[in-house]
């Protein structure tokens, strides 16, 4: 057996058990753990007191975490929501983004903080979809208007950011124009790979089968919904593709598949246990440990990026939220804006991945991620002010004939 220490792995996984258990303890701060698990993972880091350092053990389930966390992005993505007014709406405005995206990385290329003004374009137009969720539910607007608004502009941001890092900024290289030929016989696979889920699925006998091993030590929902997030991820990869795009595409058909959980309600729980319970954490905790942030404190210059960052998170995803202004009124459309604008997860992704291709520098990275950390620190606080002096949605007895259903999110 080779000499692996779980040490570092156990700081990390003390962080991870920390993070929650200082939300609980003090509700008032409203702060996402996620935030406490990169701000622990940085604490314990090479950058202030060195405890940790990102060996084996760490890097291999931090690897994992990334993958769980586009899975379970993935999963609450409801395909049947994006119809009609909002998705024309998620769309256009997520193309607004990009431009104004685009228009704001440029000018950061040529103050020399950036050498691809794409990359950062796909970050700032990115949107949390699991930290949105949340805060609608405590401010009750999920089924509302403005709540299925924000709901259907995430999902499209999400699924859109993860296409485009995956099509000009995997790690594999190529053309673009081969690329774009390669994730389409990747889509097409992934089509044939969902309908023929979906059929097994209607199976009456193998669904017997599955009700009768589900909640036995085979947990097989589990493992099949583990084997599709490999297969994806394998697939991806091999295609030339980012791994998150196929993580976040098997976390996408399950949710189409598992429409009808009446027989197997802790399907998704279970998932979530996985992912939340173990993986997820420690991959924020380690990119926290990663992260740059003696370089970036040792540097005035490098340090003012963070708030200009910051107002280019607000401004990219913000400002498209005016096209619902006649329609939702001023103050949900500025809360609309302040959710679309908050975003942690995929910028975290995204510039771990911009290091490793030499597109952004480390320091360039911590600003973007600090960014993030106070987007998710200020914009849903912002947000829920502005949403609980608004109309309440109906009881949930009223509301469920007239709205889909939406799962809890807790990161992304």
């Amino acid at each position: 057996m080779p000499d692996v220490s779980f040490t570092n792995l156990l700081v990390v996984a003390a962080v991870a058990v920390l993070a929650p258990l200082t939300v609980g303890y003090f509700p008032r701060l409203r702060i996402p753990a996620v935030v406490l698990e990169i701000i622990g993972g940085i604490i314990i880091g090479p950058s202030v007191l060195g405890w940790v350092h990102v060996d084996l053990p760490v890097s291999i389930l931090a690897l994992f975490g990334l993958a769980f966390l586009l899975f379970l992005a993935g999963l609450e993505i409801d395909v049947h929501r994006l119809r009609g007014q909002l998705l024309r709406y998620a769309v256009l405005g997520y193309l607004v983004s990009l431009v104004l995206g685009y228009g704001a990385s440029a000018s950061f290329t040529a103050a020399g903080w950036v050498s691809q003004p794409l990359l950062v374009a796909i970050m700032l137009a990115s949107t949390a979809l699991g930290l949105v969720v949340p805060v609608l539910k405590d401010a009750r607007q999920l089924r509302s208007e403005i709540g299925q608004t924000a709901l259907a502009a995430a999902s499209i941001a999400d699924f859109t950011a993860i296409v485009l890092l995956s099509l000009f900024f995997s790690s594999s290289g190529g053309s673009t124009g081969s690329k774009i030929v390669v994730l389409g016989a990747f889509a097409g696979l992934v089509a044939v790979t969902g309908l023929a889920v979906s059929g097994a699925a209607r199976s009456m006998r193998l669904g017997q089968v599955l009700i009768r091993l589900q909640d036995t030590t085979a947990e097989i929902r589990v493992r099949f919904a583990v084997l599709l997030l490999v297969a994806f991820t394998a697939l991806a990869v091999r295609f030339g593709l980012e791994s998150i795009l196929g993580a976040f595409l098997a976390g996408a058909i399950v949710g189409l598949v598992d429409r009808d959980s009446a027989s197997h309600p802790r399907f998704r729980t279970k998932l979530e246990a996985i992912g939340y319970g173990f993986l997820v954490p420690v991959f924020f905790v380690s990119s926290g440990v990663r992260l740059d942030l003696t370089g970036l404190l040792h540097s005035p210059s490098a340090l003012v990026r963070v708030p200009v960052f910051l107002l280019a998170l607000l401004v990219v995803r913000g400002l498209p939220a005016l096209l619902r202004l006649r329609a939702n009124g001023l103050k949900p459309t500025l809360a609309l804006g302040f959710l679309q604008a908050t975003s942690l997860p995929f910028i975290v992704a995204a510039t771990q991945i911009g290091v490793m291709l030499g597109k952004i520098t480390p320091v360039t990275a911590a600003a973007l991620v600090c960014a993030g950390l106070l987007s998710v620190l200020i914009f849903p606080v912002l947000a829920l002010t502005l949403l609980r002096h608004g109309e309440p949605e109906p009881e949930p007895e009223t509301a469920a004939a007239e709205a889909v259903p939406v799962p809890e999110a807790n990161v992304m």
